[in-house]
């Protein structure tokens, strides 16, 4: 067992407060410049300029893909993290494509490793227990990984980050100090060249916000900032969903190692049943190359097997962040087999979905923030007023042989916003507030589609899961058996028997990715719904 992880196993409940976790996360709230005196900011705060982990900021007004690479760029959003609970058994996992605006986070689901067709195969224990009491359960795992993952980990600087950008969308604008000398002469002043006393002046001029720029651009970034800690919700539930998929890939591939284990030792058994009739002359030895020629073959399936678990494991191992060294050493339990119904109504779980789905509460947000950045947009219109404040004025009156003078000066500059009120980024904005709300509306959409489809799968795959275990794999052995008898009776050869055991084989496999197939919809539709509504 990898010792370097010391995280204890987390009550059942455990796995419900891990996207709360994800309030510690962030995403892409952007810098938000001071504005100099003599310019207006032309860029909301909000709009990172480096790109962010999490995905494009929801609300903002900014651009994104829709599609492939070689697509238009057309309006940027967080999108969701589609389930991937196939609808069929046939549907590879694989081949989902990446949710739109989304980091591509998700963990592949591999193929499983074929289970052999010959061999003393049967059904392993009622409840397919995986692993020993040793093992890391799933709730464990998931306890590690919000620990551990390099991702998650690398994910969390966004927030800080975000926390800045509220920082410098704060900040006031800073005064500018001038100092010049004005009627200085080439040379010096005389009756034949008259001219004015030299002038020394010190100025301070103060940008002064006339219509509460600096907190509607403040209010932006908070809002941006709570769009960022709910996009890392969304990754902390992807990053539990990619270890869903790993915890059954490895769980599989254990669970096939043990069927190809049997197969190999059914095999050796007949092998040497047959080779003891054939040295008493008993049968011919065309059953025994064909059972040598199967027993290294079953050797070969053992291998892939074994290579099958390593890979998983080691998939499991990068999730983790365990050492490369102690990969290996990772052990699970897990119970693939669970009969129960759905908890609750189907439209109950769509509900809960969209209560509690974080990509669509920082789609929401991204609403909140469109509207902010409509307002901010109309602050906009009315550029700063500048404060000139001239406390020092020096006239040079020496040449003249009287007193210099001092004095003071007032002034303020304030715009004429004749021709320039911001026109086009307050129409962009509301443009942008328009498209929030039919994005929304569009999540929302997939979102419950997604729940129905998890759903449907589970309900599917149980079906299937009890009718290989009450009617199919009852009457593929009642003819095995039957086989197996006439084969002891002397009524038939090996060779009828083989062929059945085989066909029986065959429903074992099937009754194998029946039920990896259940355990993978279960947790599908925990991804789908956000919290753990199954075991």
């Amino acid at each position: 067992m990898y010792q370097g992880i010391q995280a204890s196993r987390p009550a059942p409940g455990r796995w419900r407060s891990a996207l709360v976790l994800g309030a510690l996360g962030l995403a892409s709230a952007s810098s938000a410049r001071g504005q100099a005196p003599e310019f207006d900011v032309p860029d909301p705060p909000g709009v990172s300029a480096g790109r962010s982990m999490l995905g494009p900021a929801p609300g903002a007004a900014g651009s994104g893909r829709i599609g492939g690479a070689d697509e238009p760029v057309i309006g940027g959003r967080a999108g969701p993290s589609a389930t991937r609970a196939p609808l069929d058994s046939a549907t590879p996992r694989s081949g989902r494509g990446e949710i739109q605006g989304q980091p591509d986070l998700r963990v592949r689901a591999l193929p499983e490793a074929s289970v052999p067709t010959y061999g003393a195969l049967d059904l392993p224990a009622a409840d397919v227990p995986i692993g020993g009491e040793e093992g890391y359960s799933i709730d464990d795992a998931i306890a590690i990984l919000l620990q551990r993952n390099l991702t998650l980990l690398a994910m969390k600087y966004e927030i800080p980050m975000a926390e800045a950008d509220v920082l410098t969308a704060g900040l006031w604008s800073n005064p500018i100090f001038y100092a010049d000398a004005q009627l200085v002469p080439y040379g010096h002043y005389s009756s034949s060249r008259p001219g004015g006393q030299t002038q020394y002046d010190v100025n301070i001029t103060h940008p002064i916000d006339a219509n509460g720029k600096r907190r509607m651009r403040k209010e932006v970034a908070r809002v941006a900032k709570r769009a960022v800690e709910a996009q890392f919700q969304d990754a902390v539930r992807r990053q539990i969903d990619n270890l869903y998929t790993s915890f059954v890939d490895v769980a599989a591939a254990k669970l096939t190692l043990e069927y190809s284990r049997k197969y190999e030792q059914g095999i050796a058994q007949l092998l040497t049943i047959n080779a003891d009739l054939l040295e008493k002359k008993q049968i011919s030895e065309d059953p025994v190359f064909a059972l040598r020629a199967q027993h290294e073959a079953s050797r070969v399936q053992v291998r892939e097997a074994t290579l099958s678990v390593t890979r998983t494991t080691r998939t499991l191992a990068q999730l983790l962040d365990v050492p490369r060294d102690q990969a290996l050493s990772i052990q699970i339990k897990d119970r693939l087999r669970d009969e129960r119904t759905l908890p609750m109504p189907e439209d109950q779980l769509v509900a809960l979905a969209l209560e509690r789905r974080p990509d669509l509460a920082a789609m929401r947000l991204g609403v909140q923030r469109a509207h902010a950045d409509v307002r901010l947009a109309q602050r906009e219109r009315l550029s700063d007023f500048y404060l000139l404040c001239q406390p020092y004025t020096l006239q040079d009156n020496r040449p003249s042989g009287v007193k210099s003078p001092t004095s003071w000066a007032f002034g303020l500059t304030a715009p004429m916003p004749l021709y320039n009120r911001n026109q086009g980024n307050i129409a962009r904005a509301h443009l942008n507030v328009d498209q929030t709300h039919l994005e929304l509306a569009r999540m929302e959409r997939q979102v419950q589609d997604e729940v129905v489809d998890a759903a449907n799968e589970f309900e599917l795959s149980r079906l299937a899961m009890i009718e290989a275990e009450t009617r199919i794999l009852p009457a593929s052995r009642r003819v095995r058996d039957a086989a197996f008898r006439r084969w002891q009776g002397g009524e038939s050869n090996i060779l009828e028997f083989l062929a059945a055991q085989r066909d029986f084989n065959e429903r074992v496999r099937d009754y194998r990715d029946v039920i990896v197939r259940h355990r993978r919809a279960s947790l599908d539709l925990d991804s789908a719904v956000a919290m753990r509504v199954l075991p």
